[in-house]
């Protein structure tokens, strides 16, 4: 598993690392996103698979080609209260860019069950979609480039109302789709389409950032760099909705080449990920899946408990007693046991409580009339109870929570299995925590 996530890694920083001409960013996006354990011996291959990346775009692909842009006004420290107030709209524009792209992706899949159809009628609202909003087609890069060269004009060449926009129209323009980029997103995947988060979230984060300079430079009080404000809104975003904020500095630094504009970056990034962290602690593609304990997150004590069943434990067959049976029964089972719990059980093996022995000693030394006295008075009910289905996290929350350091076992049917016991838990974590030394030592 271990040397497959690692695989699997490398392919994305050396994806990351080609497409944008970012090996630090690709690097970084396998650690933050892919890798949920970070060994120091892992940045080897991570590295040597980014730099590959890297190098094989600039040897195929004219230098034209890759994603990258020059920057055409320097950072200006006065402007740090504007990026502020940046960063915290990239952070409640992500949430709502998960939450409607979740929505509409949802309800895509529940309008129509057969495939073909459903890829129909999703073409059907895209095209009404890009009819009016063209530079909703595609990943958006092209948009993105006229955004970030400081050339916003180039995003209305191909709206058919383009002449009769003015500053404030082409505002509007600019946040309508920045607000609808989340929906065509989730009509293309909920369709049947195939695609990400990763490029939409860049094109919402640059159209936020021209959006909200452009408001303030229309006001004519204010002068803000609007491509400097669109590149650091696409880190804002990214760094949002995929959870990754070091990864989204990295990016917009790498292809701006050069760290100019790093205090915004780390400012708009760390806002926007600190405000979407507070509202949503997964993100929308890991949320269920990490919530039922299928994914591994960056909680290591989690990780390791997902990967232990009740199934592997070897239980405690302790000695079961009816609970039909007299005192002097369970005195001889004492008798033959070292034990101080015994499981209660009716005829048909079926689990009614436990006995323990701490509760029967000052019946004991009195032994007139064990044999005619019931065991029921001193049967108790058990705190909880575990099932070979149960997920480890959830049965050391039972445990906890009861602060029992034993409990039974039973299948669907009520019967006992045995008793599963804390300490044998700790012994099982303690073996996978150990077996998770480095790949190459």
């Amino acid at each position: 598993y271990r040397e497959r996530s690692l695989l699997l890694a490398c392919g994305a920083a050396a994806g990351i690392a080609a497409v944008f001409n970012a090996p630090i960013a690709g690097v970084i996006f396998a650690i933050e996103i892919l890798l949920t354990e970070t060994i120091v011996s892992y940045f080897i291959p991570l590295m040597i698979a980014a730099v590959t990346g890297a190098l094989c775009s600039r040897i195929i692909l004219q230098e034209s080609i890759l994603f990258n842009f020059r920057l055409r006004e320097a950072f200006d420290y006065n402007n740090v209260p504007f990026y502020i107030l940046l960063g915290f709209a990239a952070g409640f524009l992500s949430l709502y860019y998960a939450r409607i792209f979740k929505g509409t992706e949802k309800k895509m899949h529940g309008m129509n069950p057969h495939p073909y159809q459903r890829a129909v009628l999703a073409g059907l609202f895209l095209v009404v979609l890009m009819a009016v909003f063209p530079p909703l087609f595609g990943e958006g890069y092209n948009t993105i480039s006229f955004l970030a060269s400081g050339n916003p004009s180039g995003i209305v060449e191909k709206f058919i109302g383009r002449d009769y926009l003015n500053e404030w129209g082409l505002l509007f323009f600019a946040g309508a789709i920045l607000l609808l980029k989340p929906v065509a997103t989730g009509i293309t995947l909920g369709g049947g389409g195939n695609g990400g988060n990763f490029a939409p979230s860049l094109f919402v984060g640059a159209y936020l950032g021209f959006f909200v300079s452009r408001l303030a430079n229309n006001t004519k009080w204010l002068h803000l760099p609007e491509a400097n404000f669109s590149l650091v809104g696409m880190a804002g975003v990214l760094s949002g909705v995929m959870y990754c904020p070091l990864t989204a500095i990295f990016l917009i630094a790498e292809i701006t080449n050069g760290y100019e504009l790093f205090i915004p970056l780390m400012l708009v990034s760390a806002i926007s990920f600190f405000i979407v962290k507070h509202y949503e602690p997964y993100s929308m593609e890991t949320k269920q899946p990490a919530l039922e304990g299928r994914i591994f997150t960056h909680r290591k004590e989690d990780n390791i408990l997902s990967q232990l069943k009740v199934a592997d434990f070897r239980l405690e067959l302790y000695d079961t007693i009816q609970a039909d049976q007299s005192l002097a029964d369970l005195v001889n089972l004492i008798n033959q046991s070292n034990r101080n719990l015994f499981a209660v059980t009716d005829k048909e093996n079926r689990f009614t409580g436990i006995v323990e022995l701490n509760d029967l000693k000052g019946r004991l030394f009195d032994p007139a009339g064990l044999a005619e006295t019931s065991i029921k008075p001193y049967v108790k009910k058990a705190p909880a109870y575990i099932t070979p289905e149960d997920p480890m996290k959830k049965v050391m929350e039972k445990m906890d929570n009861t602060q029992s350091w034993y409990l039974p076992v039973l299948n669907a049917d009520k019967l006992f299995l045995g008793f599963l016991s804390k300490t044998s838990i700790f012994e099982k974590y303690r073996e996978a925590l150990a077996n998770q030394a480095d790949l190459y030592t």
